[in-house]
């Protein structure tokens, strides 16, 4: 998870339906990342994001999206949430891996 650094968020659509989102945060530094996915979690959703920088980290945020389809990332500062929503992530991605098996 990027700690604490605000950001701005734009997505282009790439090739074989790829969505990247570019991160621009408070210190200037960007970042490209593919959009794993948006998921719910008690009720609130989030993203899942997979930078472009060569690890295999993953990012993830809560997201919140307008009527008019604008939307924000937002950042998790509860740690006991992040670790539920992480937890969540990596049961839907389990179950995801479980049906390609099939």
């Amino acid at each position: 998870m990027a700690e604490n650094k605000n950001k701005k968020a734009e997505i282009e659509e790439e090739e074989e339906d790829v969505e990247i989102i570019s991160l621009e945060f408070d210190d200037g530094s960007k970042m490209d990342c593919e959009i794993m996915g948006i998921f719910d979690h008690d009720g609130q959703e989030y993203i899942a994001l997979l930078p472009d920088d060569g690890t295999d980290d993953v990012y993830i945020y809560g997201y919140e999206e307008d009527k008019d389809g604008n939307f924000d990332l937002l950042d998790i500062a509860d740690d006991k949430l992040f670790k539920s929503v992480a937890d969540e992530f990596e049961a839907i991605m389990a179950s995801d891996d479980d049906d390609t098996e099939e």
